[in-house]
């Protein structure tokens, strides 16, 4: 008989990427509220090597991600799209060429996708029974 604490260490634990990226941002934003801008500006740059990990884990995942007739799947594409914004704009911020811009253009935050027939591969019957 194992105890708790031996069985959960069997299963690894695998944490949403846009959850830990969040988590990172917010409490470097809330110590950097007020601190000098020195510190501010090595915390930006520790979010954008974040932002790269995040991008990097993305492709892989991507490249990884098994085919298989899902309706829906993770859409790496715009996760990736998104995370490129948010690299400019903290680019733009830390070096920045003239008086700063605001990009008032959105992220997308949605990374569903519904997969279509032919994708699937699935008669409209089988849809239907689905």
């Amino acid at each position: 008989m194992t105890s708790r604490a031996t069985a959960s260490h069997d299963a690894p634990v695998h944490l949403p990427l846009c959850g830990v990226l969040a988590v990172a941002l917010l409490c470097g934003g809330v110590a950097s509220a007020h601190a000098d801008p020195a510190i501010e500006r090595e915390q930006l740059a520790s979010a954008m090597r974040l932002l790269d990990q995040v991008d990097r884990i993305a492709l892989a995942s991507d490249a990884t991600a098994a085919v298989q007739p899902d309706r829906y799947h993770f859409d790496y594409a715009r996760l990736r799209d998104d995370v490129r914004r948010m690299r400019a704009g903290f680019a733009s911020y830390l070096a920045p060429q003239r008086a700063q811009q605001r990009d008032p253009s959105s992220l997308a935050g949605n990374y569903t996708r519904e997969a279509t027939r032919e994708a699937t591969n699935l008669s409209p019957q089988q849809e239907r029974s689905r």
